[in-house]
């Protein structure tokens, strides 16, 4: 019964993800829209700290996840519609907030790196069924966080605190604002979110991916 039931289970995940690839434009565009949806609601989720204006938010949480549930292009898609019309005014930014001066704020750089996220992790899982593994999708997550929300996200609210805000800021103070806070967060989040792909993404090729004949001989679980 129990060989059985991880069967259906394998056969589920399988057929799920060969749907996703396989709708037409218009059901694409909206799971885009629905995920934009989800991650508009996490970014609700809002703890703001006294000595920086970067809140601490769930919305990262959703953002890792939008590239493993809606693959390569269309994960970057919602977060690019998350973008759009919250810089439109539809108020669901970090604390109901909305408007293009949102992302010309001191979180407007995290926000933009939302976009790059969603595309590399998109791209990731839909490519090699490698990276659907825990650790590989652990370390994936963990790199775009660091590398393409951070990055981004320092470097316009170090320009944002000069330029707006009058300070002379240094390296280490820009880091205690908008990076050392949220660090522990943000593997918890990571580690969470890879979990669930291991959980949930099949272990066999649904669109050609490159790795499809050999992934099973690597010893990463």
């Amino acid at each position: 019964m129990a060989v059985s039931t991880w069967s259906r289970w394998q056969m589920a995940r399988y057929n799920a993800y060969r749907w996703r690839y396989e709708l037409i434009l218009t059901k694409k565009i909206a799971l885009a829209l629905g995920m934009a949806c989800v991650v508009g609601l996490a970014a609700q989720l809002r703890f703001p700290l006294p000595w920086t204006p970067v809140p601490i938010t769930g919305q990262t949480f959703a953002v890792l996840l939008a590239g493993v549930l809606l693959g390569r292009w269309w994960g970057g898609i919602s977060l690019t519609i998350y973008v759009g019309l919250g810089a439109a005014g539809l108020p669901w930014f970090n604390g109901g907030t909305g408007g293009v001066g949102i992302l010309a704020g001191p979180t407007g750089g995290y926000i933009i790196g939302f976009i790059l996220t969603a595309l590399f992790l998109g791209h990731f899982t839909d490519k090699y069924i490698r990276s659907r593994s825990f650790f590989s999708m652990l370390g994936l997550m963990l790199f775009a966080n660091i590398v393409l929300i951070y990055i981004p996200g320092l470097l316009q609210l170090h320009l944002w605190l000069r330029l707006v805000g009058g300070e002379a800021i240094g390296f280490y103070q820009v880091l205690a604002m908008g990076f050392l806070p949220f660090i522990i967060g943000d593997i918890v989040k990571a580690v969470a979110a890879a979990a669930i792909t291991r959980g949930i993404t099949p272990k066999k090729a649904y669109n050609g991916e490159v790795d499809k004949d050999k992934w099973a001989s690597w010893r990463i679980p």
